[in-house]
């Protein structure tokens, strides 16, 4: 993997990036000194393959809430998952109500700020506990998203995009690349995700905005087309995604209990691709066993439904 100049450089890199991420940061509310762990927590969970402009809302209300994890841990289940919202990928409520639950249990209802224990909760991999550590508690932390892969792919290793899967040897230039002292640390790890989601995008990356652009290994190689392992793009008509989305929305809408038969009518939905067929029964109802299975979806005698608890 080539990269592109050394400590100098990369010297150069980080003080060109946060001098940018001080003048155009967003306000995400998320981000302000009044900020909390918990929201922060609750924050990195909402965004995960999620944009901003759909997590706004709906961080909001769960911070009116359950402005705490205890408040959360409070209520049943199912009423996360209803008030989930249409962020898409439910089970991510489930999860942060499991963190909350063990937050309250057995930390005194306190985020906890070290990365190791904050691997011990429910749901929370090392993507999510870097990211609270560094930007809940300040602390030192390798924080690798989607956009900080990017823009190291871009500015240090000279390819147009990264390889699908995040690699090892990704970690460790995002770690090579940390400031030492723990809170400038922590704002350029946050500044590299914010020049990727603003700036260093996909499709379309503003270079004559990008604050390194005259450093970047991939501009200076001429911007070559990306050549490695194929990228597909997320299916939704016809998916099991979009099959289990239907299912729980039915419930969402609801309330309380619904007739199995009501649910079932809801697949396939509108704009699908799938047409009624004996295929498409078998869909709905592997799906709705595995949304039994996860924990999303309770079962109730009479062939009821309802979100766990509500």
């Amino acid at each position: 993997m080539r990269r592109h100049g050394g400590g100098g450089h990369a010297e150069v890199l980080r003080s060109r990036v946060l001098e940018w991420y001080a003048g155009h940061q967003r306000d995400l509310p998320w981000r302000r000194p009044d900020r909390t762990p918990w929201g922060v927590l609750v924050s990195e969970v909402m965004l995960q393959q999620t944009p901003v402009a759909r997590v706004l809302p709906v961080w909001e209300r769960w911070m009116d809430w359950w402005p705490t994890p205890s408040l959360l841990a409070e209520v049943p289940s199912g009423v996360a998952v209803r008030e989930w919202g249409r962020l898409g990928y439910p089970r991510r409520a489930l999860r942060l109500h499991a963190a909350a639950t063990a937050i309250r249990e057995h930390h005194r209802g306190e985020v906890p700020a070290d990365e190791e224990t904050l691997r011990t909760l429910p749901g929370i991999g090392d993507y999510t506990a870097a990211a609270v550590a560094a930007f809940a508690f300040g602390r030192r932390a390798t924080v690798v998203d989607t956009n900080v892969r990017r823009v190291q792919a871009r500015a240090v290793t000279g390819t147009a995009l990264p390889s699908p899967s995040l690699t090892r040897a990704e970690v460790d230039l995002a770690t090579g690349l940390l400031p030492t002292d723990d809170g400038e640390a922590a704002t350029w790890s946050v500044a590299v995700m914010e020049l990727g989601a603003l700036v260093c995008t996909a499709r379309a990356p503003r270079c004559g905005e990008c604050p390194v652009a005259d450093l970047c290994a991939w501009r200076l190689a001429g911007s070559p087309p990306y050549t490695g392992p194929t990228r597909r793009g997320q299916a939704w008509a016809g998916t099991d995604r979009q099959c289990r989305g239907t299912l729980v929305q039915v419930l969402r809408d609801a309330g309380g209990p619904v007739l199995g038969t009501v649910l079932r009518a809801a697949w396939p939905a509108a704009g699908s691709d799938d047409t009624g067929t004996e295929g498409t029964a078998l869909q709905r109802d592997r799906c709705l066993d595995a949304l039994v299975a996860e924990g999303l979806v309770e079962p109730l005698p009479g062939d009821r439904f309802r979100l766990p608890g509500t």
